[in-house]
């Protein structure tokens, strides 16, 4: 009996010692805009950007950490409910509360201390999730080495065609600053049919989904499939929520402006 009692004593006692520990001592969080607000994250809740949550890429689910910002030492305590966030470099997604306890609103990134408060369980759910995101970062990470490789021959037309892809994360997090009070605003298009029909089809199966802002455009003879109005901020992530669900093929441009109507 009493080693029985001594076991269980250890067991808890290590248990509490790891849930107190430092899981990343500097890491960067993004967070959640207006876009998702109100769709199914990873772990089937509606999301709300005024709860204290969170996504990450493989913590279980119902996981509490504590987050700090290191500029300012300002702290949140948050949920993981979700997965992500699918850029490479970035550990963590908050929600919009979470993001303004820490005060980094306005810079859209901040670099953190994560801390692991409670430890969720480890259902099917949260690997089988953990699994799919390991899955697309190892995608995004091989893409980013071949783009980091070929941009060392980056020609003059070739780097102003970049400054119109929003898939590098340092042009998302930097896009809408540089622009004054004109925010920086990108279409997603998931597909282009000669039918019409096909095109309602895609449209539904985005609008299933949980996706918003889909519009069925017309040119010439083709219809296209896009999500228009995307914030910069939210590009990275929405490319991510796609690949989850099974929309690998898509091109991102830039919505043209008043200001660039004129020139």
């Amino acid at each position: 009996m009493k080693k029985i009692f001594l076991l269980v004593f250890l067991f808890v006692s290590s248990f509490y010692i790891f849930a107190g520990k430092v899981y990343k001592s500097s890491a960067t969080a993004s967070y959640y805009g207006e876009a998702f607000h109100g769709k199914k994250t990873s772990n089937g809740e509606t999301f709300n950007m005024k709860d204290y949550t969170c996504a990450h890429k493989s913590l279980p689910f119902d996981t509490i950490l504590r987050v700090t910002n290191l500029s300012n030492g300002k702290s949140v305590k948050v949920r993981v409910n979700d997965r992500g966030p699918f850029v490479v470099g970035r550990e963590i997604d908050l929600s919009k509360a979470a993001a303004v306890k820490l005060d980094m609103l306005g810079t859209g990134t901040a670099t953190v201390k994560i801390e692991i408060v409670q430890m969720g369980p480890e259902t099917d759910l949260s690997k089988q999730t953990a699994a799919k995101a390991k899955e697309i970062m190892a995608k995004k990470e091989g893409t980013s080495k071949t783009t980091s490789t070929s941009s060392k021959k980056t020609t003059t037309s070739s780097k102003k065609k970049t400054t119109e892809s929003p898939k590098k994360e340092s042009e998302v997090s930097t896009s809408k600053a540089n622009t004054g009070d004109t925010p920086v605003l990108w279409d997603i298009q998931i597909g282009a049919f000669k039918s019409k029909e096909n095109a309602r089809k895609r449209a539904k199966a985005l609008s299933d989904a949980g996706f918003t802002k889909i519009v069925i455009q017309k040119t010439g003879d083709i219809y296209r499939v896009a999500i228009k109005e995307v914030e910069s901020s939210e590009v990275a992530e929405m490319e991510g929520r796609l690949q989850e669900n099974g929309f690998s093929e898509y091109s991102v441009r830039r919505r043209k402006t008043n200001s660039d109507n004129a020139k």
